[in-house]
This record gives structure tokens, C-alpha cells and sequence, in this order.
């Protein structure tokens, strides 16, 4: 069997999830690690036992992998996925797709003329809950859509943002909660319900005014192509987390994602439960379970020639979604 040669490139938080998926998943072969700061590089290469650059061509010069993880911040996304792409590498790379529509867009762009592929990482489409509902609205089961719901009220704390000053500025993170924690839920609701045609929306910095200078909630009413509509809510200012809600009411059913899904008949045969995966990881809780499904149905699916499912057209839905309600506030 041929051995797949993976690398990380951002030695950070979520980078832990990466290197577990590469570790679990049999004929891949972690070889590298890429970061600009030394310290990081340094603990990598303790820590890891795999050779540290600080360049994606010093990497792929050094040890030529055939794929690399791109888990930098948000404004560090597009240059180092290009410069793999242009090297031939494929890339999973984190959400968002850029910290800027204009930084997306050039990454779109050169998927026109690319040989590599691009995954970016929306995994909570590879959950239970979101796979079974999918299946229910492709089904017809569910019936007409007459409306949506979805929350994120989550919390964090000063030493949040000035643990990494970046997810605080507005030029480096894009934004605050919605390009940051609400995506994924975004995600899912454009996915679920169809395109989005129309926002009107309000962002605010209701609790730490004083640390960043982005959102930490924020109001949105979506429309959708089909007319229907979508209400949506985040926050990071609650004492603790709760959890990710999206609700939809349809001819045939109340559905309610919500750790699983419920499926509520409204003809009185019942309720449908389909429990989450649980799964341990040395990342955090709300990252979710399915990162490494993402990351497995990329690697089986890196020599097709068909683009990766979420591909950066697809991903650059949700990251004009949430630039448009940051327009229409004012912020």
C-alpha cells in the first residue's frame, strides 16, 4: 500500500486534532511541521520527533509531503495553501476560508487552474446529527420548510483574547464570534436551508469592549433562495457553554439538532432520536467529533478527480454570509 506524507503547517490549538487524525489514520505519514515562530517550531520538534521548518518550500523541499494541514490564524490561511498548491501538495486547510473575502477569493480563483486539491474544514457536516438531517430534507420525508432557528451561546473570558492577541483584531482574526466559533453553525444552516439572498443582521461587543475590537454577539435574519427564513443567534457572553441549537419546522416534523438530532412526527407515529458519536481527543469539546472523518474522506478521496466536497467555493458561502452582516451593522 502507498504511504500518503502528511504535514502540519501551524503548530497551534487546533493543530493537536490534525496530528491525531494523521496518527490514527493507517498509510499516512506524519513528516513535518511549519511555523514561522521558533518556540513553537522548537516544542514540535521535541514533542513530535519530526523535522521543523519555517517555510512551506523549505518543507516540501526537505521531505515532500503529499498533503499538509494548514491550521495557521485566520489571516495566515491563503498564502502557505498556495504555495503548496503551486508546489503540487494538497491541502486540508482550517476554517475560515481567509480572514477576508478578497484573501478567499484568490484561493478561489486559483482552483480554476489547480492540479491540487483543497479541503477546507467544516467538520460538523460529518456529524450524526448533521448527516441525518441532511438525509431527511434530500429524502422529502421532512416535508416543506417553513422555518429555521439556530443558536451558538457559548462563553469566554478576557485571557481568551489576550492569550492570542490575533483573535481580537479585526484585520487578523476578520472578526470576532461569527468568523470565529458561529461559522461552523452558519455553515450548516446555508447548508441545510439553501443559499443565503438576503441578511439583515446587528454585530456588537456587548462584555469585552475593553479587550477587542470585534463582536462577541451578535442577530441575524437569513433568507434563503427558496423565501424561507432562518433566525439566528450567538453570543459568547453567557456563563457557560450551551449547547449548538438548530431547529427547523417542516409540514412533517419539528427537528431539533441539539447534541443529536430529534425528529418530532407531527402525524403522531413518534420521535426519531439519533445520538452524537462521543470520541476523546486532546483538543477542545466544542471542536467536535469529526474532524478525522473529514480528514479520512479527504485522504480516501485525494486522487479523484472531482474537487473535494467542501471545497473553497463552497466555504466562501459562509465567510460572505458573515462579511455581509458585519456590512449591514455597520461594524
Amino acid at each position: 500500500m502507498a504511504v500518503t506524507r502528511a504535514a502540519i503547517v501551524g503548530w497551534g490549538d487546533v493543530a493537536i486534532i490534525h496530528h491525531e487524525a494523521i496518527q490514527a489514520i493507517d498509510g499516512v505519514e506524519f513528516v513535518g511541521v511549519v511555523d514561522t515562530d521558533a518556540g513553537r517550531r522548537e516544542f514540535a520538534a521535541e514533542a513530535l520527533g519530526v523535522p521543523v521548518f519555517a517555510t512551506v518550500g523549505e518543507l516540501v523541499d526537505a521531505v515532500a509531503p503529499d498533503v499538509v494541514h494548514v491550521t495557521t490564524p485566520h489571516h495566515q490561511h491563503i498564502n502557505p495553501t498556495l504555495e503548496a498548491m503551486a508546489r503540487g501538495v494538497h491541502v486540508i486547510q482550517e476554517k475560515p476560508l481567509a480572514a477576508s473575502v478578497e484573501e478567499g477569493q484568490r484561493l478561489v480563483d486559483a482552483m480554476a487552474d489547480a492540479t491540487a486539491k483543497v479541503g477546507i474544514c467544516f467538520q460538523n457536516r460529518y456529524n450524526v446529527s448533521s448527516q441525518e438531517l441532511r438525509r431527511l430534507l434530500d429524502s422529502g420525508e421532512l416535508g416543506e420548510v417553513h422555518g429555521a432557528y439556530a443558536s451558538v451561546v457559548w462563553t469566554r473570558t478576557a485571557d481568551y483574547y489576550q492569550a492570542k492577541p490575533w483573535r481580537g483584531s479585526r484585520e487578523e482574526s476578520g472578526g470576532g464570534l461569527l468568523i470565529n466559533q458561529a461559522i461552523h453553525t452558519l455553515d450548516l444552516v446555508q447548508w441545510f436551508m439553501g443559499d443565503v439572498t438576503d441578511i439583515a443582521g446587528h454585530v456588537a461587543t456587548h462584555k469585552f469592549g475593553d479587550v477587542i475590537e470585534v463582536e462577541d454577539t451578535a442577530e441575524m435574519l437569513l433568507t434563503h433562495e427558496s423565501g424561507v427564513k432562518t433566525s439566528f443567534y450567538a453570543t459568547l457572553t453567557a456563563p457557560q457553554h450551551r449547547p449548538v441549537e438548530v431547529e427547523l419546522d417542516c409540514d412533517n416534523a419539528y427537528v431539533s439538532l441539539r447534541n443529536g438530532l430529534t425528529v418530532t412526527w407531527k402525524d403522531g407515529r413518534g420521535v426519531d432520536v439519533y445520538e452524537e458519536r462521543k470520541a476523546p481527543s486532546g483538543g477542545r469539546s466544542y471542536w467536535g467529533v469529526s474532524h478525522e472523518l473529514l480528514i479520512r474522506d479527504f485522504y480516501d478521496k485525494v486522487d479523484d478527480p472531482e474537487p473535494f466536497w467542501i471545497s473553497p467555493a463552497e466555504a466562501m458561502k459562509t465567510l460572505r454570509i458573515l462579511k455581509k452582516t458585519y456590512q449591514v451593522s455597520g461594524f
